[in-house]
Formats: structure tokens, sequence, C-alpha cells
């Protein structure tokens, strides 16, 4: 894509996935080309490149719709993320060293620090709750995973999960966090992949079920 392509993809993507761009907006080439300060060409080709990464859905008479999705999407998006992070965190479990450790244990640290705060920084939170996984990732040494894995955590309904967390399912969280920590420290594979798919068959229940307050 152009530059104005990418800055307009870039734009959308962040106005989709903060939820101002809600489920089932009309996505109107001329609205969001003075809303992206660029021209309607490359607005099109942004369009075009969310609805190949599910951001977005065109209908049979060619208009585009920021997706909708239902629990069954919702539980088929899950169940792949939780399969591919099992096996992430599997593949981490024995190629983790002491610098590994320390950066999930920072990550966790500022989670908790934001969670233990009195005015709650969801920014700040996301962003330690993405250093955590992205490391894990990374520490995996798998592209092919990191590319499959990345399309489906950036996808609105997981990006958005977090947001309608209590502090208490934020706490529970961080402590499931700390155990995977735990079980990368020990090297243990079987160990650290239960606990992986436990804590993201979680984040289904509590989108599914969202808590009050």
């Amino acid at each position: 894509m152009s530059k104005a392509s990418d800055q307009a993809y870039l734009e959308l993507r962040s106005r989709i996935l903060s939820g101002e761009l809600a489920p089932g907006t009309q996505l109107k080439e001329e609205e969001l080309a003075a809303l992206c300060g660029v021209s309607r060409t490359p607005v099109r080709a942004a369009i075009r490149q969310l609805e190949a990464e599910l951001f977005v859905r065109r209908t049979d008479s060619q208009r585009s719709f920021v997706a909708e999705w239902n629990n069954d999407d919702l539980e088929e998006v899950f169940i792949l993320r939780g399969m591919l992070e099992a096996y992430a965190v599997r593949r981490a479990a024995t190629r983790a060293d002491a610098a590994v450790i320390a950066g999930l244990t920072a990550a966790n640290e500022a989670m908790s620090t934001v969670i233990e705060a009195l005015d709650f920084d969801l920014p700040a939170y996301l962003a330690a709750n993405a250093r955590f996984h992205a490391l894990i990732l990374e520490t995996a040494a798998s592209d092919r995973l990191a590319a499959l894995l990345g399309k489906l955590v950036l996808q609105p309904v997981v990006q958005q999960t977090v947001r309608a967390y209590s502090r208490e399912q934020l706490l529970r969280s961080y402590r499931e966090h700390v155990e995977i920590t735990a079980a990368l420290a020990q090297r243990d594979p079987d160990w650290a992949e239960a606990l992986m798919t436990a804590h993201i068959r979680r984040a289904l229940h509590a989108r599914l079920e969202p808590a009050e307050g």
C-alpha cells in the first residue's frame, strides 16, 4: 500500500480496535477520507486490507461495515488463539533464559502497579499485557506462529475483552501471568501450556459474560 493508504489503514484500524468505529458501522469513503486526511483512493485500499484481515465485511451490494461478532465467532477466535498461544508458551518454555523471565516479571509488575492505583490507567495495563504475550511469542521463535497469532490477537473482540474486565478479573489475569512466568522459569512446557490454555479460556468466558461494575 502507498504511504497515504498506510495512514488510512492505521487510523481506521485504531478506531475499530478502540470501539470508536463500532461493529455494524457503515464505512463511507468520503467521510473516512476526511477523517484520515487523505483522498478516497487510499481509503478504498485501506478498507480492502481491513476486509482481508476480518475487521470489515462487505455486503452483496458492495457496502462495507465494521465486522460484527456473534458468540460462535467469539468462541472460534478464542479457541484458535488458545491453541496458538498454548503452542507458543510451550516452545518458549524450552527457550526462556533469565533475561526473558526478567522481562516477563517486569511486565507483570507493571500490570500490578496499574491495578493497585486509585485511577486505573487502561492504556498502561494494555501495554503491559501486550508486552507479556509478545515476549512469549518472541521467545517461541517461530515466524509462522507469530504471523498467525498476530491476526487473531489484533481482532477487536480480543482487544476489547480487557476493556470490559472488572478489577477482580484484572487481578485474576495478573495472577495467571505470574503463574505462567513461574512455569517458564521452571522450563516446564506441560505446566506452561495448561496455564495458558486456561488463561485464554477464562478470557473467552469473561467476554461472553461481562462482569458488572
